[in-house]
């Protein structure tokens, strides 16, 4: 007679893997399958030339939340890696978030006082150019971002990326998307606020396979094909793929953006000197360039790995067959989201949970959080 279990867990990528934890640790049998042939989801890491390449895009957990920091370091230790971006503009260097590295480096000022008189009159510029139109609001991203930080810096370091990102035009996109920008009168390139941020010491994939101790494993499992033997096995279920897919689509496809990555090993120990460059004129194709290495390399470690591992990404928009990345936030989107979350909301087997079953953009450390605490 087949094994039952308690839980039946669809997708090993991290908000899976953790619920697992958690209700093993609860004395609850756990079976996780997952379509993919390695468990991470977009976690995982592939160890190349003695690197760990981030297959699916850089991902550097972050967080203010002591215990969900103290949570992940028990599973596996991560580094001290800061996340500390540099902006390539016409092969011009620009450091990220934008700090008084930048504003030097864009007008040559400083001192904070000079930075903020710099600030005003492009601001002001910005404010009389939407009152001599009638206009009192931002209308889109283009009118908020001149408002919030001015000509210079966002011609430079914003229009080009976000159009890239997003495939639209900046005066095509909403406003809110660009709300608040970070701007600091300090000498600060740290991009995060938070307390805590770091990589697993060996990859996420050690992560994954902490969180994953004490469930039964399966890979290369299409939960689709036999959905009511997988729906069957468990007393409970948690989804965590497309929430419109597990509907069949009855109200339509939710859009996504999502990324192509171009890997390239390299005959040298160190291409860029930091993990992430992004590069923000709209004449290059693709929206940053990861140098894996510095993730989990510092110092003389650098040099003593004689090869390094780059990838280039390409903002697309998605389609039928390639990996869905982040949930397009228009109204026509939410407003279907929320016909599936209604449906999902009757369930009383099958909870639904993560980035596609919830239609929405995670960090790694919130899912920590709302499943451990």
């Amino acid at each position: 007679m087949e094994k039952k279990y308690d839980y039946l867990i669809v997708g090993a990528g991290l908000y899976g893997s953790t619920f697992a934890y958690r209700e093993i640790h609860k004395g609850r049998r756990c079976m996780v399958i997952d379509k993919r042939l390695q468990t991470g989801g977009n976690l995982y890491c592939d160890n190349i030339e003695g690197i760990n390449v981030h297959q699916y895009g850089a991902h550097i957990f972050h967080t203010n939340h002591k215990g969900v920091w103290d949570f992940v370091n028990s599973i596996v230790p991560f580094n001290r890696y800061t996340n500390s971006p540099v902006a390539n503009y016409s092969g011009k260097l620009y450091n990220l978030p934008f700090n008084m590295n930048t504003f030097y480096q864009m007008w040559g000022v400083t001192t904070p006082a000079e930075v903020e008189a710099k600030l005003a009159e492009q601001r002001a510029e910005a404010l009389n150019r939407m009152r001599n139109l009638g206009i009192d609001e931002p209308r889109n991203l283009e009118e908020q971002a001149l408002l919030l930080i001015g000509k210079d810096i966002y011609e430079k370091l914003i229009k080009g990326y976000t159009e890239k990102q997003w495939g639209r035009k900046c005066t095509e996109l909403p406003a809110f998307i660009i709300r608040r920008l970070p701007v600091r009168l300090t000498f600060d390139n740290n991009y995060f606020n938070d307390s805590y941020q770091g990589i697993p010491i060996g990859g996420y994939n050690k992560l994954i396979d902490g969180l994953l101790d004490g469930a039964d494993v399966m890979v290369g499992v299409d939960f689709f094909q036999d959905k009511e033997h997988w729906l069957n096995l468990a007393d409970k279920v948690l989804f965590t793929g497309k929430i419109d897919e597990f509907y069949d689509y009855r109200f339509g496809k939710l859009n996504y953006r999502t990324v192509k990555f171009e890997t390239e090993i390299l005959d040298t120990a160190n291409y860029q000197g930091n993990a992430v460059i992004n590069y923000t004129e709209s004449d290059v194709p693709y929206t940053r360039i990861i140098e894996h290495k510095h993730f989990e390399m510092f110092g003389s470690a650098i040099n003593a790995c004689p090869k390094t591992v780059i990838s280039k990404e390409y903002s697309m928009e998605w389609k039928d067959g390639i990996e869905p990345y982040y949930p397009v936030n228009d109204d026509v989107n939410q407003a279907l989201y929320r016909q599936y979350a209604a449906l999902a909301a009757k369930e009383e087997k099958i909870e639904f949970g993560g980035r596609l079953a919830e239609y929405k953009y995670y960090d790694m450390a919130p899912i920590i959080h709302k499943i451990m605490f």
